[in-house]
């Protein structure tokens, strides 16, 4: 396994980061989650991401009591804060003082742990100042629950003016959490370059496309029973878009290909094309089986010479999305 240093700062992570989002407590039984974080550990990923809104805080618990036992020194725990919680009343959402402090204190309740590593704004908050919720991360820092502050899916204009509050407070956003892959590109114009100036890495969520650039889609055929286009807890609504038959095919035909000449599966190749982005810090996998998170890590370290990096260009561009105005929060805070 590889390890990146986050953003501006002497944190380092695994390339490979291990995510609980539509699994644990959800998707999967305790027990097999359980496994696939022990898989984890033994496939040298240390880095750990999950957020209080996942299965409405059971994702942290399991993944807490997964990791019991290990030393905390060795391990990088990220959460986040902004999606709805609890029975969901009219303050258990967004980035208020007032949310932020309860969130930070049933996180590490529920991780069972005294800090957490990275404490990341899980969406742009538009109805709370952005003081009011730089100045709640600042004292969390300050109180040593979280030693690190991050962000997921802030625009760049957000970033800039998030990362210039926190100077003046006296600490550093050090990283961003957006969807990435070879099919959502959409932080390549703008964010990405933005990151660069203001010393920050991007933890990349989504990297296999939800399952698509694995190539178990396969154009023309009906849908893999028990695949995440089925589940209609959530994943089936995720990946819809995706599930194109000009992107089955350019994935089928174009995509899976190259990862046969490489020696690699495709999960591995977008897992790898990623990680080949210097602004990207980490990747973050999931899996619904042990055996998968050991498939993903072997990704770690993969050099893409510039002929495979054109020729999957050549085959995903015209399938992919661009857009910038793309990477959204809500203009309402959600309940």
């Amino acid at each position: 396994m590889d390890f990146r240093y986050l953003g501006n700062s002497g944190l380092k992570i695994s390339e490979i980061i291990f995510g609980n989002w539509l699994t644990h407590a959800s998707q999967v039984e305790n027990d097999i989650a359980t496994r696939s974080v022990r898989a984890a550990l033994d496939a040298g990923i240390s880095t750990f991401d999950t957020a209080d809104t996942y299965a409405n805080t059971a994702a942290e618990t399991v993944l807490g009591d997964a990791l019991r036992g290990e030393r905390r020194e060795s391990l990088e725990i990220l959460t986040k804060v902004y999606w709805p919680t609890g029975p969901k009343g009219h303050n258990d959402s967004g980035l208020s003082r007032k949310h932020i402090f309860e969130s930070i204190n049933g996180s590490l309740r529920r991780l069972g742990t005294d800090y957490v590593d990275l404490y990341q704004a899980h969406r742009y908050d538009y109805e709370t100042p952005l003081e009011e919720t730089m100045q709640a991360f600042a004292d969390i820092v300050r109180q040593g629950k979280a030693l690190y502050i991050g962000t997921s899916e802030w625009n760049a204009q957000q970033l800039r003016e998030g990362q210039a509050l926190a100077s003046e407070l006296g600490f550093r956003l050090i990283s961003n959490q957006p969807q990435y892959s070879a099919l959502w590109r959409v932080i390549e114009a703008e964010v990405v370059p933005a990151s660069e100036e203001l010393g920050i890495s991007q933890i990349v969520w989504s990297p296999v496309a939800q399952g698509v650039l694995s190539g178990k889609y396969v154009p023309g055929q009906e849908l893999p029973a028990g695949s995440r286009a089925t589940d209609e807890k959530g994943g089936a609504n995720m990946i819809k878009n995706y599930l194109r038959e000009d992107v089955l095919t350019a994935v089928h035909t174009g995509f899976a290909p190259i990862a046969a000449d490489l020696g690699l599966t495709p999960a591995q190749l977008a897992v790898a094309w990623v990680l080949q982005n210097k602004n990207i810090a980490g990747a973050i996998v999931g899996a619904s089986r042990p055996e998968q998170v050991a498939d993903n890590a072997r990704a770690s370290g993969v050099v893409l010479e510039p002929a495979v990096m054109n020729a999957i260009d050549v085959a995903l561009h015209p399938v992919a999305e661009f857009d910038p105005a793309k990477t959204l929060s809500p203009e309402v805070r959600p309940s």
